[in-house]
């Protein structure tokens, strides 16, 4: 039995810019992987970040590292993250930052809290500028009472 023809999706698009680096990357990882074209690889990441995105953050307590690489020779941005960490000492339970070579450090942030509120803390840190990389990982598994 024959069924109707399947639709297309209609697509939009867009023009992005990458850093030389970056794009070698993916056009790497779009062959190692059998990604169809560029196109197909981003609309997936961006899907499965946007799936993500809307089940983890909500008013659900749930424990999360914050993972920030940053410039640490950028005038001001320790200053800066850390007024953000003294803004949440209710959230942040511990940081352990670590110096990489060329004026980078990688900084580990705890924190326990409802979904939205990590989103808020990990958007409000990794937005600063110089900021390179920042990642929110969450988990609803939460740490034990502190006494």
């Amino acid at each position: 039995m024959k069924g109707k023809p399947l639709k297309a999706t209609p697509a939009a698009r867009i023009s992005i810019s990458l850093p030389e680096p970056l794009f070698v990357k993916l056009d790497a990882m779009v062959e190692e992987r059998g990604y169809a074209s560029r196109s197909d690889a981003i609309s997936k990441m961006i899907s499965e970040q946007l799936v993500q995105h809307a089940q983890e953050f909500g008013k659900e307590v749930m424990a999360a590292t914050i993972t920030l690489i940053y410039d640490h020779a950028k005038p001001g941005l320790q200053s800066r993250l850390i007024k953000i960490q003294h803004q949440y000492l209710k959230e942040i339970i511990t940081s352990q930052r670590v110096h990489l070579e060329h004026n980078h450090s990688l900084e580990v942030i705890l924190a326990q809290a409802p979904g939205e509120r990590l989103k808020d803390i990990a958007d409000e840190l990794i937005s600063c500028k110089g900021v390179k990389h920042g990642h929110l990982n969450v988990t609803t598994t939460l740490l034990p009472p502190i006494y």
